[in-house]
């Protein structure tokens, strides 16, 4: 691993390439009648500028230590986990921290004072969005949440879990998540659908974009649910303009987990989505029948506070990225060292989500993205989900009677609204926040995330 990314990182900063994006930008510069480069391409000149100079500022040899420990930094994870021993993978832990701040402080460069550590950190995920920013919108969200979901968990109006509950067949499970997965919008013949350990999506080009979920026989949501959140990624990548340059790539981490969040919540997880799928959930099992679309909305719409991420309801969940993201600025700004790592996670979901964390495994040792270097990484779940509430707003707004289209199974309108409003642009704006600016009138804006979790469990959950 160490071995190859050296060499890629030297064909990466082949000074030719510097060479021919300069070039061009000094023969754009002398044409007497201006700019004879259209946007598009400035703005591509503009992105691989950026990307040879970030390359360039980091040293082959620690572009070699970051693929080696990252590589060993996943071993010595999975080991810790195991034993349930936070400290065993702390030294590891400290080398991760270590190392991505000294190649982030190499790619800020030494005349960029604007920008904080975390910040460059931030701009690998979600590009023009820093930690100030950032940091106003989950202050936000986490003062509006904390107390509501204090109130659904006290009330005594809680939706029926039995719906879930059973032995589920796989293939079944299998067969009903393509059936609406590809009704939805995801195009199974430019891709496919498959089973693994851990739901993903991947894309090789818009023509050929494969998405997989994982089923157990004990539950059958969380299966269906994944396979809808990856085939949101999908979506997106497969309406993605069909080239090999970066300009027609994903915006952000952000604006991608807008999409998959769209989809998987905003609409699966909507009362006019269960009237839909109402019909098609005795194929799965015969009890079902017996089953109101009403009590399947509840059902999968039910609130815990959860340990793990993962496994978190979409109420519960932001409170679960904000703790993350405040540690991991912490220890980046020199606030919090990495041996303290475990006590400040239990004492934060203590205070966030009254909840007592009895491991590691179950609690600092949950996720694999710190030991990947991935710094940066756990805010562009919020930002999505926020961005999701807010394009659905707007989406309702330009839709006639969007309701009624989904209950129908008529997701074309949605899905061409989002190429018009997100997918078809790529990289063509510099941040998540410009492109909802442009297309929608303002830049991300949580107020409607707020309104839309606050409106929808206060009418579940019969609060008063």
């Amino acid at each position: 691993m160490s071995a190859l990314a050296g060499i890629l990182h030297e064909m990466k900063t082949d000074p030719k390439l510097k060479e021919m994006l300069d070039t061009v930008l000094e023969l754009d510069g002398t044409q007497p009648q201006g700019s004879e480069l259209d946007d598009d391409a400035l703005r591509l000149i503009a992105l691989e500028r950026k990307a040879f100079l970030e390359n360039e500022r980091i040293p082959t040899d620690l572009a070699a230590k970051m693929a080696g420990l990252s590589s060993s930094a996943y071993g010595d994870w999975v080991n810790a986990k195991e034993k349930k021993d936070f400290g065993a993978f702390a030294p590891t832990l400290q080398e991760c921290f270590d190392t991505a701040m000294e190649a982030a402080n190499a790619k800020k460069g030494d005349d960029n004072d604007e920008i904080t550590l975390y910040d460059q950190m931030l701009d690998e995920f979600e590009i023009g969005m820093g930690q100030e920013r950032i940091d106003t919108i989950f202050e936000e969200v986490r003062s509006a949440l904390v107390p509501l979901i204090s109130r659904v968990l006290a009330s005594s109006s809680k939706p029926s879990e039995e719906p879930l509950e059973g032995t589920f067949d796989i293939t079944k499970q299998q067969q009903l998540s393509e059936k609406l997965v590809t009704a939805i919008g995801y195009d199974k013949e430019q891709g496919r659908i498959d089973v693994s350990v851990h739901p993903f999506s991947s894309s090789m080009s818009a023509k050929d974009v494969r998405i997989t979920s994982r089923f157990r026989e004990d539950e059958w949501y969380q299966g269906l649910a994944g396979t809808i959140h990856e085939g949101g990624h999908a979506i997106y990548e497969q309406n993605l303009v069909s080239s090999a340059v970066s300009i027609d790539a994903a915006l952000s981490m952000g604006t991608h987990e807008s999409q998959s969040l769209f989809w998987e919540r905003h609409i699966g997880l909507s009362k006019p989505f269960w009237k839909f799928a109402h019909p098609y959930m005795p194929e799965l099992d015969a009890s079902f029948e017996k089953y109101s679309a009403e009590e399947l909305y509840g059902a999968v719409n039910r609130v815990s506070n959860s340990f793990i991420r993962v496994e978190a309801d979409e109420l519960t969940y932001p409170l679960h990225v904000i703790l993350r993201y405040t540690i991991e600025k912490d220890v980046i700004g020199g606030n919090l060292s990495v041996a303290d790592i475990s006590k400040r996670w239990n004492a934060d979901m203590k205070s966030l989500l009254d909840v007592d964390v009895e491991s590691d495994d179950m609690g600092v040792l949950q996720d694999v993205h710190w030991s990947a270097l991935a710094f940066g990484y756990f805010p562009t779940y919020l930002i999505g989900a926020i961005a999701a509430a807010q394009l659905f707003h707007y989406c309702q707004d330009d839709i006639d009677d969007m309701d009624s289209k989904i209950e129908a199974g008529d997701f074309q309108p949605i899905k061409d609204w989002l190429k018009v409003k997100v997918h078809q642009h790529g990289r063509r704006y510099e941040s998540l926040d410009s492109m909802l600016e442009d297309q929608l009138g303002e830049p991300l804006n949580p107020k409607y995330f707020i309104e839309y979790l606050t409106t929808k469990y206060t009418d579940l959950y019969q609060l008063k």
